[in-house]
């Protein structure tokens, strides 16, 4: 279904392109427009992943980190992809303040996670593993793909709006069209995402994450204090690339002004219940061998300060 989806993206953005070059070019432009989306559909495939992770200056990390606390939290991922019975993702932390994570790849064999060092400040370990553990769900359900391509794909529709403007006329006799073109593709960026994106991958990721991490509160205690962050701490990363919402395990413009328009999350207080709702004693055991329950500490592993102080 996964791929399915994506192809459809692919397919879409190559007629998006193709009609907005017919207007501007005619049958030259839509030529034109068909190669650059042919090209585009090709490089986002194989490299969408890397886009991401650069446009949020992601590090990757081990677990043999100089920094006992980072090399702790990377094993903790590889311990838990091992025993979900998934290949050894690519670990990153991104500096950043707000509490946030995504995952990327076009399939578990090159699938990446990444946390911010906000998350890594305010989440105890338990918690940490919680939101990873939802991470890998995404990884292991082969959900990555299409959030991934979807995010590449609707940055690239918005960049046909400076294109529209820079053939289009100029600043003292604007085209219509190109006023038009800046006016409408923003909210059809949006609507891409809300098309390839269903609200229920969440729900589906948080329940096979608590599996996965074999805690649901864990993840429930997490979702609530990220959420919390996310409303007070300005993501200007996500700000700029609005198109990557979707990625981030709680939305990360919570506040902004384009929250509502790329929102593609449940509400939090609904995941939280669904989780409280999970057995922990139906599921298979918290896999990393931690105290049952979310720690009180507020650090990751009791201190008050976060790895970064």
């Amino acid at each position: 279904m996964n791929t399915t989806k994506t192809f459809m993206l692919l397919a879409a953005m190559t007629a998006i392109f193709m009609g907005v070059g017919y207007l501007i070019g005619g049958a030259g432009g839509m030529v034109i427009a068909f190669v650059v989306a042919a090209g585009m559909n090709v490089f986002s495939y194989w490299n969408s992943d890397k886009m991401v992770l650069s446009a949020y200056r992601a590090v990757e990390v081990g677990p043999d980190h100089r920094d006992p606390m980072i090399a702790t939290f990377a094993q903790d991922v590889l311990t838990m992809a091992q025993k979900a019975n998934m290949p050894r993702p690519r670990i990153y932390v991104i500096q950043n303040p707000q509490p946030n994570a995504f995952a990327t790849g076009r399939n578990p064999e090159n699938a990446a996670v990444a946390a911010t060092t906000g998350l890594l400040s305010i989440l105890n370990r338990q918690e940490i593993a919680g939101v990873m553990a939802h991470e890998l769900a995404h990884v292991k359900s082969h959900d990555t793909l299409t959030m991934t391509v979807a995010a590449t794909l609707a940055g690239a529709i918005g960049m046909l709006a400076n294109f529209a403007m820079f053939f289009g006329g100029d600043r003292e006799r604007p085209n219509p069209i190109a006023m038009i073109a800046m006016m409408i593709f923003a909210p059809m960026a949006a609507a891409v995402v809300q098309m390839a994106i269903s609200r229920s991958r969440e729900y589906e990721a948080d329940r096979l994450g608590a599996e996965i991490a074999g805690d649901p509160q864990w993840l429930a205690s997490a979702l609530q204090k990220i959420q919390q962050g996310a409303r007070q701490v300005h993501n200007e990363d996500a700000e700029r690339n609005p198109a990557t919402a979707h990625m981030f395990i709680i939305n990360p413009l919570a506040g902004g002004l384009r929250d509502n328009l790329f929102s593609t999350h449940p509400a939090t207080e609904n995941r939280v219940a669904q989780l409280l709702a999970l057995k922990a004693n139906d599921l298979p055991g918290n896999t990393l061998g931690l105290n049952e329950g979310p720690s009180q500490a507020s650090g990751p592993w009791g201190r008050k300060k976060g790895p970064w102080g």
